[in-house]
């Protein structure tokens, strides 16, 4: 035995409790690529098997959390000889298995298969503009998330809505989120009609189809590469919606194809790369850990637009964008860089959230929010949810939504697939993302010569550094403070949009 061995501390606990989640994390892989076949390749006769495999993958998941061992074990770690990453990693195995522990299996394995035939059946509901057809599969996607957000609520004093956010904002109070959407909602709208009317004088070329799908996902593909996409671990797919999925080992994004509107395709994937960024450079020593994971989805957000918002619309990257463009979609005038810097920060209220532009896209998310807040916590019911939206839209963006169920309420697969709480992050993320960037400019004041020069390893090494090799070593609030100097500050949000938007 040599002597860096007789120094060596024996953790036998601690490392008994990373091979569990060692196993997790190979078990998850498996759930996040049956996810992903589910939502693109999967035949539609093959929805109710594959709900039952899930549902039963997710009860072995379940049950490894919940064996009694488990818990002991980390009472057990507590003790050992463990540095600051370890601690931190054991932090988040408390967390994940506290929250697990609260629900029971047979509720775990009833959303699954709920979820997964909401999920399934919205796919041609939507279309159809069917909400009675939603509304009833709906119902029970509601009954048990709310049951869900009552046990994980029990005994911490919050209300269930909180719980259920807490998944995937861990530290954010339902309190500190309503005062940062009501300070948003006294100056965004008159933001939102300055920039408007300033724009109402302006010339622009507004893109005429047909563009071609194949030339839309040479595109796309050019403009991943361009973002630093690793294409030897993940891949391009198409979805009704757009997500990023699977591991850091094997990220699945998709999009979704418009042949009359070629923004659509670009910007979603551009979100979605920002996603799998994050994913692939997330620190591979704690691959399988749950310090390895990203933080939150406020963070997830963040990365995925600060690639959509902060820099795709930034008109230096715009510059390198707008070659590509012209390329695989045919030299015209309206894809010069300045017509099409233009066409990405025009600022026009519409329907769907993920095509919003980034001044209208709070609302979206504000609106969301105060209802799936007040349908967790029982304000409401399934039955009330086309009327206020109606009304929301009509107050936040002035658009009329009445019998557009497709357009309006059914447009998101967050709520048929029980993602209750998602929807803040999205906010929080443009948030994080501005403050981030203002962080960068302090740091680096040329930014924006050195982007224009085609030189995005700037943005890429400061994030990387800043959040992407971080994972879950540090608390939301507290990778923030370290990347940017404080906490959240939404200040850095309203600047930013008034600067790139009406030139203050």
């Amino acid at each position: 035995m040599n002597e860096s061995d007789e120094t060596m501390p024996s953790t036998p606990v601690y490392d008994t409790l990373t091979r569990t989640f060692d196993r997790l994390h190979r078990l998850f892989h498996l759930k996040e690529i049956a996810c992903w076949d589910q939502a693109t390749m999967m035949p539609p006769g093959g929805n109710e098997a594959r709900a039952g495999a899930l549902a039963e993958l997710g009860g072995l998941i379940h049950a490894m959390m919940t064996d009694a061992e488990f818990g002991r074990r980390l009472s057990a770690a507590e003790d050992e000889d463990l540095d600051d990453m370890a601690r931190a990693n054991l932090r988040e195995m408390r967390r994940e298995w506290e929250r697990t522990n609260l629900l029971p299996a047979d509720l775990v394995k009833a959303q699954t298969l709920a979820r997964a035939r909401c999920e399934h059946a919205w796919r041609s509901q939507r279309p159809a503009n069917d909400w009675p057809g939603l509304r009833e599969n709906l119902r029970e996607v509601v009954r048990l998330a709310r049951e869900e957000g009552r046990r994980l609520a029990e005994g911490r004093g919050i209300a269930p809505y909180q719980a259920l956010m807490d998944k995937f904002e861990p530290g954010m109070t339902t309190e500190r989120l309503e005062t940062l959407f009501s300070d948003i909602k006294t100056w965004l709208p008159g933001l939102i009609a300055a920039v408007r009317d300033k724009q109402a004088g302006e010339t622009w070329l507004k893109p005429a189809g047909p563009f071609p799908v194949e030339a839309q996902r040479a595109l796309c593909r050019e403009a991943m590469a361009l973002l630093g996409f690793d294409f030897s671990a993940g891949r391009l797919d198409v979805s009704e919606h757009p997500f990023c999925g699977g591991v850091p080992e094997d990220v699945r994004i998709t999009t979704r194809y418009r042949e009359d509107d070629f923004v659509q395709s670009l910007m979603g994937i551009i979100h979605e790369t920002g996603h799998a960024r994050y994913e692939q450079r997330l620190p591979r020593g704690w691959l399988g850990q749950p310090v390895g994971r990203a933080r939150s989805m406020g963070i997830h957000e963040s990365q995925s637009l600060a690639f959509e918002m902060q820099l795709a619309r930034h008109p230096a990257f715009v510059g390198l964008l707008a070659p590509l463009a012209r390329r695989h979609l045919g030299e015209r005038p309206e894809l010069s860089g300045e017509q099409l810097a233009a066409l990405l920060t025009r600022v026009e209220p519409g329907f769907i959230r993920v095509d919003a532009d980034e001044l209208c896209y709070p609302a979206h998310v504000i609106l969301r929010f105060e209802i799936e807040s007040a349908l967790i916590d029982g304000a409401i019911e399934v039955d009330d949810i086309p009327a206020l939206w109606d009304d929301k839209m009509a107050a936040y963006l002035g658009l009329d939504t009445r019998g557009n169920h497709a357009d309006g309420c059914m447009q998101d697969i967050h709520w048929p697939s029980g993602d209750f709480g998602y929807f803040p992050s999205y906010t929080l993320g443009a948030m994080y993302a501005a403050q981030f960037f203002a962080a960068m400019r302090r740091e680096h004041p040329d930014l924006d010569r050195r982007i224009a020069d085609g030189d995005l390893s700037v943005v890429f090494d400061w994030l990387d550094k800043a959040v992407w090799s971080q994972g879950c070593r540090w608390t939301t609030d507290e990778l923030v403070r370290r990347a940017t100097g404080g906490s959240l500050d939404p200040t850095h949000f309203r600047t930013h949009l008034e600067a790139r938007y009406l030139g203050g």
